[in-house]
């Protein structure tokens, strides 16, 4: 449930054995940094929290996302500002104990999660004194990852599971639990042990900017690359890193790649106005996706593998069944007046991001009109905006409550986020399309309205 906004066409933009899965809990773990908008949260930071300089906290607003901390890195004054300083992309881990940040300049934070005050409060000081040293927490520390290039894509493996009978992950063999892909400018990808901070392989093969990257949720290690050199490529980390495949058929940068939670399908969105579908057991196109009017720069699939939405600088978000290829319905970005600035020339509603909740109920999007958006899925118009400035990138908490977004500033922001129970016809429906399709669905002998309702055609 990551997605990463493009950078083409637009005049702002610059060029071990892991820990074992956590049980659900509160994303930060002290009083006032958990939990999120929804009915009985309470979203107000605490109030004997006073800002650090590197957290922000605003007022409390009920209907609205509230900004819970904002990470700001501190560099060496030797690095220019200006350039190469983006956070194109952030990353939660799946079990959802380590955050990833690409904070510019070449550099990833892998940080423990959850998050507590100290942590916030240091984390400008500690990046400023260059050394990246780690600190302790228990078993997990901090890492800085100087990755040598400036550092696009981000993605962490899937979880392994457990073999019949048991209850630890089996690992693949040579291979620790959790890992860290990053994608760079030169075309590598580097992959990083995320427990020791070790760098694991260095594949090569892509001839320009690797711009998005997405590992196989089967915990496979199955790892798919999305570059400029407008070619997709497949990597199996568990027989050495090997090439497996090269997807060919955009004319264009690609800029995003997601592979279904069920590992049937990989979407991927270049510079162009139709997005491609391809199958993950035969690595062959399955069809074009064609609705947008300009470049399509971001896609995500919902949890359940049944809906596909792709967002585009047309400054529309479609949802997409993608097994039978039929546009759903159409989120339109139509700006508030009083977030934009109409000194800028940049078309203010143009699309960066797109994700899903874990649930499957809310969508998350971020737009160069300064506004991070949630959308609920029956609706075709958002239930929530919050302000935020040069944002590029969003990214769901695995178990749902707040969403973390990147900025071209190189900083990182987590916001709350509805909090629901997902309703018992909504977890049935959920339940049986992960192994069913569209055609399986309308197959069976059941009523149409119920049909139509499993297919997402009607809420």
């Amino acid at each position: 449930m990551k997605a990463s906004g493009g950078e083409a066409g637009r005049p702002a933009a610059a060029g071990g054995a892991g820990t074992p899965p956590a049980p659900l809990r509160d994303p930060l773990s002290h009083p006032g940094m958990g939990g999120g908008a929804g009915p009985g949260a309470d979203p107000d930071p605490d109030p004997g929290l006073e800002p650090g300089r590197g957290v922000t906290r605003p007022s409390r607003c009920p209907e609205e996302p509230v900004l819970l901390a904002e990470l700001k890195p501190g560099r060496p004054q030797r690095y220019d500002w200006k350039s190469s300083c983006e956070t194109w992309s952030v990353a939660f881990s799946p079990e959802g104990t380590w955050f990833a940040w690409s904070q510019g300049h070449c550099v990833v934070k892998l940080i423990p999660w959850p998050l507590e005050e100290t942590e916030l409060k240091t984390s400008e000081r500690k990046s400023r004194s260059g050394k990246g040293e780690a600190r302790n927490r228990g078993a997990a520390k901090e890492k800085t990852l100087e990755c040598g290039q400036i550092v696009w894509g981000l993605a962490f493996s899937a979880w392994p599971a457990a073999e019949a009978g048991g209850t630890e992950p089996t690992c693949a063999v040579g291979l620790p639990c959790l890992v860290l892909a990053t994608g760079l400018n030169d075309g590598q990808i580097k992959v990083w042990e995320v427990q020791t901070g070790h760098l694991l392989f260095s594949l090569l093969g892509h001839q320009d900017v690797v711009r998005d990257l997405s590992f196989a949720p089967n915990g496979s290690f199955i790892l798919v690359s999305a570059s400029r050199d407008k070619t997709l490529r497949v990597w199996d980390l568990s027989r050495d890193g090997r090439q497996v495949q090269v997807l060919t058929g955009h004319v264009q940068w690609v800029y995003c790649c997601s592979i279904s939670p069920d590992c049937s399908m990989l979407c991927s969105a270049a510079g162009e106005k139709s997005v491609l579908l391809w199958s993950m057991r035969s690595y062959t196109l399955i069809r074009r996706l064609e609705g947008h009017q300009s470049s399509v720069v971001s896609c995500d699939f919902s949890p359940d593998s049944a809906l596909l939405v792709t967002a585009s600088y047309d400054a529309c978000v479609i949802m997409w069944d993608p097994y039978t290829g039929e546009q759903l319905r159409t989120l339109r970005h139509v700006p508030l007046h009083s977030a934009l600035d109409y000194s800028s020339e940049v078309h203010t509603s143009s699309l960066r991001s797109v994700c899903f909740s874990p649930e499957g109920l809310y969508l998350a999007t971020v737009a160069d009109d300064r506004l991070l958006r949630i959308w609920a899925l029956e609706l075709r118009s958002p239930v929530a905006f919050a302000p935020m400035t040069n944002g590029l990138c969003c990214m769901y908490f695995p178990h749902g409550g707040f969403i973390a977004t990147g900025t071209r500033d190189g900083h990182v922001q987590f916001w709350t986020a509805p909090r629901v129970l997902s309703s018992l016809k909504h977890l049935c429906r959920k339940a049986l399309r992960t192994f069913l399709t569209t055609y399986q669905v309308l197959a069976l002998p059941i009523p149409r309205k119920l049909k139509e309702f499993l297919t997402y055609r009607t809420f």
